[in-house]
């Protein structure tokens, strides 16, 4: 049986000398390590020139999934590596999001979109911040 993906960025945070915190965690010097992610991150999406470039190139079907697929997996590992970083229950907060987002339908029970295909918020939306403030004081250390 394969090791849960939350397992398997624990060992490579500290296979890396990664920090890894179980509860809340800011650290001296926060303003600048999230401004140091901001960066690894734009690296990360301007990788999206070169898979257009690709397309433009007519590179083939598999090597422009293939492309998009390593570009949406690290993002996805950068972010997961840093929410442990500060000790953020991601898989949890991500719950929290998900069903903000399934409160956006429309009063018909549709979805509302924008011009380009995001969710709009319709009159049952909720905001996700209340209920991670909550969670997030749930795993805060006990003073």
């Amino acid at each position: 049986m394969s090791k849960a993906f939350r397992d398997r960025i624990q060992t490579m945070n500290e296979m890396y000398k990664l920090p890894v915190h179980d509860t809340p965690h800011l650290f001296e010097g926060t303003d600048d390590r999230l401004l140091k992610f901001k960066k690894t991150l734009l690296d990360e999406v301007a990788e999206i020139d070169d898979i257009v470039n690709q397309i433009h190139r007519d590179a083939s079907e598999i090597e422009v999934q293939v492309a998009i697929a390593d570009l949406l997996g690290d993002i996805i590992v950068y972010c997961r590596s840093e929410a442990m970083k500060y000790g953020i229950p991601l898989e949890e907060v991500l719950d929290i999001i998900m069903d903000s987002n399934e409160s956006k339908l429309g009063a018909d029970g549709k979805p509302i979109y924008d011009e380009n295909g995001k969710f709009l918020k319709g009159p049952n939306y909720w905001k996700p911040e209340p209920r991670i403030r909550e969670l997030l004081a749930e795993y805060a250390p006990k003073k």
